[in-house]
């Protein structure tokens, strides 16, 4: 089955703890090092060092209410998320990553959908939202052609902790998006 075909199938599923290791090499494959320039989603020009590591990636898995979401192709896995609940209502997506190899083939579509269904169904969530640094604008315009807005709020960039990246550039701010899912 293609990797496309699988993600869409509804092979997405929760991470756990024989999880970890392959997640640390997915997030940070994508985002920083040479390696994340084979995909249009690299932060290597804006923050270097790690994305994640493996006591990030444990934290988040025994955190309560929240969820990471992967999916593998080939035995590897390819594509996750982080999907946190919120008292109001809302649902938070982050730590998006597909592999570099694997972008462009609509994997990061097909697990946002999965994602939000995942977050309304099983949460009933009536909004997601994310933060995104504000200079990645190709990044946000994907969001927003898959129906995010920005929200007008911003979030400083976190200077000085390293669990975060090394900022290449002292302009780094976050900015808010944020999707009413179905049924809201």
């Amino acid at each position: 089955m293609h990797a496309d075909e699988e993600t869409r199938s509804g092979a997405a599923r929760p991470a756990g703890p024989e999880d970890v290791a392959a997640l640390v090499e997915l997030v940070n494959s994508a985002y920083r090092g040479e390696g994340s320039k084979e995909g249009w989603t690299t932060e290597a020009d804006l923050l270097g060092g790690q994305r994640i590591d493996a006591e990030g990636v444990t934290a988040l898995l025994r955190a309560p209410g929240t969820t990471v979401l992967v999916a593998e192709a080939g035995g590897r896995l390819t594509v996750c998320c982080e999907l946190k609940r919120s008292g109001d209502g809302d649902a938070y997506f982050g730590m998006f990553s597909v592999s570099p190899s694997a972008q462009g083939r609509g994997l990061g579509g097909a697990m946002m959908a999965e994602a939000e269904g995942y977050a309304a169904r099983v949460w009933g969530a009536r909004r997601m939202r994310m933060l995104v640094i504000r200079q990645r604008e190709e990044l946000i315009a994907w969001y927003e052609r898959r129906g995010y807005t920005r929200t007008g709020a911003t979030s400083p960039f976190p200077y000085g902790d390293e669990r975060f990246g090394v900022p290449r550039r002292d302009d780094l701010e976050f900015i808010e998006l944020a999707k009413e899912l179905p049924g809201a």
